[in-house]
Order: C-alpha cells, then structure tokens, then sequence
C-alpha cells in the first residue's frame, strides 16, 4: 500500500499527477491568490534564511523514539533539500535537553511537568534567537509538547503572529482536562489568553506567558477531539476545520477562509505548527497516535504551499516523526519523507517543480565549422 503510494526515492519529491489534475491545482491556487486583496507576492520561489532547531525530546508523550525525528529527518536530506532551493541554511544542531530527577506527576495525573517547562523554555530561548538573527525557524521534533517553547520563542520576536495549527488533534487540554496526562496533548492551552485563568501553577512552567488570543489561532485536519477540548473551542471562538470540513469545503476553501479569519488585509507574521499525524497514517505511519482519515498527500502539501504564497511564514515545527513506530524501512522512509515535503512546499518548492534562476537559453555557437558531408540513405 505505501509504495504503491508513495514510489519514489528519498529526496525526489512526489510522482507527477495527470495534466488536468495539474491545471485545477494551478487554477485553484492562481484563484486563492487573487482573492487576497493584493497582498500576496508573485514570487513563489524561495529566498528564505532558515534557521533549524533540532528539539529531540519525547517526555511529553509516553511512546519513546520521537526524539530520533530531528535526525531521521536530517539523515533524509533536508539541509541539502532547503539548499536546492535556494534557502540560506543556518543549522543551530540539536538542543540538549535535562530530564528532571523525581518529577513526580502534577495532580497525580501531568506527566513530567518540570522536565517538559523545562525542555520549553530552552526552546523558546532558542527560537527567539533564530528569528531574531533574522531566520525563519524551523523546528524538528520530538513531540508536540514542544509547540509551547517554539510559539512562546516566536511571540517573543515577533508578538503579532498568528498560528495554524495542523494536526489529528487539538492539544487544547488543560492540565485540569487532560485525561491521558501527556503534555503533548494540552501545549495550546498554554498559549492562549483567553484560558490562562484555567491554567494550574504547573511546576516547570512559572515562566510561560499566554502570547495569542482565541482568535489569533486556526486548526485544520482535526479528527479526534476531547469533550474538553471541545468546550473550548465552541465558547472561545476557536476557529477550526475538521476533516469533515475539509472533505466538505475542500482544501482550498478553507485555506481561503483560514487567511481570512487570520491575516484579512492585515501583514502579520504565521506560525505553521505541523505535526505529521495530520496526513492519513496509510502515508504517514511512524507517529505516536495516528488516526484514520487525514489529509491526503495532496492536501497536506497543498496547506504547506498556501502558507508559503503568503509571504508571511516567520516559524514552523514539523513534529511527531518516531522512526521507532516503523514496522519496516518503508513506512519510516514514508514518514520522513512525509516530513521533508510539508518543509520544502512551505519554504518554497512546487509540484510543477521547483526552479532555479534562468535568465535566457543558450544559442548555438558561431565558432564552429563544419564539413559539409553527403548522406545517402
């Protein structure tokens, strides 16, 4: 199933589709652009100054070999991926993380609340620092709990972002909600404003402060969302799309209607946070809770290459590759792969192809002579 799917070789990007299919794609995108009020650029190549974090960390979740994603995704040929495509490639490595000796469960329930505030506030240092030297970040995880340290990071430089959030999930638990104990399903909560009378004094956690209103946020791909979960999201306003929507709307639709509700005529700065178990897991298998039913191969790109056509994308995370999920060599290159794809469309490449700078063909030489020869069939 996944190399009928997904046959081509790490690096090389996907398997054409058919010339009609190829134009709607075009048509839809070329129709979204014009629909923004004139503030998209024309230029969809990429200039961009990257800067990657690695972030190998796991304890916000309890399946371990998410913090082998950084490298896996490394070892898949990113940095040479970002390259070819013009991208100023500054890599800041690997963050090294503590674990925290007794960290007993808050509540009884929060798992590892000191070593995950921990591990944030390191990445927030870090991202801070990345789009301060003027990059755009792009964070590899490890899990999801680490969208807390790279949104809060981001908010420090740039306070008016917006954030769009793609996921199976909506990590918008509180420690108070969350009936699982893992920190990798509540970082949302962190962020918003509007909830930070919710929140507990976790220890770990003194120096977080809500950087994002209700509105500043979008979900798309959700399919598996907590009761909790969605309270606060009917009573606070959140706007998001399932995967209901989306088969309903379209990808495009609700790209058009994610800029609208987020950016208007307004420039602000965009934080893709992308956690891989948002594509379908028969595409990409190696995550921690995969769920049925996510974005196809098509659409997860599509979302990437519409934020790119924004000018605006100022941080990402790609998050949740665990290469020890992988039952075979397959489904992790899958997966990876998977990864490098949502990074490279939303910094730059095409499905028509990704092309460098070419100013005129070349013409044939007058220098050359040659003897004139008879040829006789």
């Amino acid at each position: 199933m996944l190399m009928e799917q997904r046959i081509y070789k790490k690096g090389t990007g996907p398997a054409a589709h058919p010339e009609t299919e190829k134009m709607s794609l075009q048509r839809g995108a070329r129709h979204l652009l014009a629909k923004q009020r004139g503030w998209f650029p024309k230029q969809r190549r990429s200039a961009h100054s990257v800067g990657i974090i690695g972030a190998p960390f796991s304890y916000g979740q309890k399946r371990r070999g998410v913090e082998g994603g950084p490298q896996a995704i490394r070892d898949a040929g990113l940095v040479e991926r970002l390259s070819g495509l013009g991208c100023k490639v500054h890599d800041y490595g690997d963050l090294n993380f503590t674990t925290v000796s007794n960290d007993t469960p808050f509540n009884n329930i929060v798992h590892h609340p000191r070593t995950v505030g921990l591990a944030n506030q390191s990445l927030t240092e870090a991202v801070s620092r990345a789009v301060g030297d003027g990059h755009l970040s792009v964070m590899l995880g490890g899990d999801h709990s680490l969208g807390i340290g790279s949104v809060h990071g981001h908010a420090q430089q740039r306070p008016d972002l917006c954030l769009i959030w793609v996921d199976a999930h909506c990590d918008l638990n509180t420690p108070l909600t969350s009936m699982s104990g893992n920190l990798h399903g509540q970082p949302v909560s962190f962020l918003i404003r509007e909830l930070q009378d919710k929140i507990p004094s976790l220890p770990g956690f003194s120096w977080v402060t809500p950087c994002i209103s209700a509105k500043d946020l979008v979900y798309i791909g959700v399919r598996d969302v907590d009761p909790a979960e969605y309270y606060i999201l009917k009573n606070f306003g959140i706007r998001y799309f399932s995967m209901k929507e989306v088969d309903q709307l379209g990808i495009h639709k609700v790209m058009e209607r994610t800029f609208d509700h987020l950016i208007g005529k307004q420039k602000r700065p965009v934080h893709l946070s992308y956690d891989v178990d948002a594509i379908d897991p028969s595409l990409a298998p190696a995550t921690g809770t995969p769920v049925i039913g996510g974005l196809t191969y098509r659409e997860g790109m599509y979302i990437a290459e519409a934020v790119q056509n924004t000018g605006l994308l100022s941080a990402m995370d790609l998050v949740e590759v665990n290469p020890k999920l992988a039952t075979s060599d397959a489904e992790l290159n899958a997966t990876v792969n998977i990864a490098i794809d949502v990074i490279s469309f939303s910094l730059g490449q095409a499905r028509e192809g990704s092309h460098g700078k070419y100013d005129e063909l070349p013409t044939p030489s007058a220098t050359y002579t040659t003897n004139e020869q008879t040829i006789r069939l």
